[in-house]
C-alpha cells in the first residue's frame, strides 16, 4: 500500500500540474489496467456458470463495460482531488490512503469470488468495500464536491453487486 501511495506521489510531482490531461490518462489506464487484471486472471468460469443465481441476475457480457465505466470515473474522480487546491495535505492523504485502500479491496473481491469459489467470504469483503468506498467518496467530496459525486455511481453498483453476491451465497448454500 505505502508503495502505491510513494507512486502517487511520484505521479503527482512528475506531471498532474504540469501536464495535466497525461496525469488523466495515466490514471485510467492504471486503474482499468488493475481492475481488468483481476478479472482476466479471475473471470468468471464453469464453477459461477453451475451456480444458482437469482432471475435479476445481470448478463455477463454487462459487466465489462459497467466496469470500464466505473474505472474511468474512478481515475477521474482520483485525478479531480490530486488536483483540488486543499488547505492541509493531511486530507488528501487521508482520502488517497482511503482510495489505495478500497481499490486494493475492489481487486481482491474477485479472486475470492471466483478463483477461490467462497461466495460467503466475497461476501463479507464486499461489505468492507462498500464501508471503505464510501468514507472515500466522503473523504473525497470534503476536498472535491464532483471527485465525491463521481464516486456515487460506483457505490451504487457496488450495492448491487453486494446483494447479488449475499443472494448467489444463500441460493447456493
Amino acid at each position: 500500500m505505502k508503495s502505491l501511495e510513494q507512486g502517487s506521489e511520484l505521479l503527482e510531482a512528475s506531471t498532474e500540474y504540469s501536464h495535466p490531461t497525461l496525469a488523466l490518462v495515466v490514471w485510467i489506464i492504471l486503474i482499468l489496467g488493475l481492475g481488468s487484471g483481476a478479472g482476466i486472471f479471475f473471470g468468471p468460469g464453469t464453477w459461477f456458470q453451475s451456480l444458482v443465481k437469482p432471475d435479476w441476475n445481470p448478463p455477463g457480457w454487462l459487466f465489462g463495460p459497467v466496469w470500464t465505466l466505473l474505472y474511468t470515473m474512478m481515475a477521474i474522480s482520483v485525478w479531480k482531488l490530486r488536483r483540488a487546491a486543499c488547505q492541509t495535505g493531511a486530507a488528501k492523504s487521508s482520502a488517497m490512503f482511503l482510495f489505495w485502500l478500497q481499490l486494493l479491496l475492489n481487486l481482491a473481491w474477485t479472486p475470492i469470488f471466483f478463483g477461490l469459489q467462497l461466495p460467503a467470504v466475497a461476501f463479507a469483503e464486499i461489505c468492507l468495500l462498500w464501508c471503505v468506498a464510501l468514507s472515500t467518496a466522503l473523504a473525497f467530496g470534503k476536498i472535491s464536491g464532483v471527485a465525491g459525486y463521481l464516486l456515487v455511481p460506483y457505490l451504487l453498483w457496488l450495492s448491487f453487486a453486494l446483494v447479488l453476491n449475499g443472494t448467489i451465497w444463500l441460493l447456493n448454500s
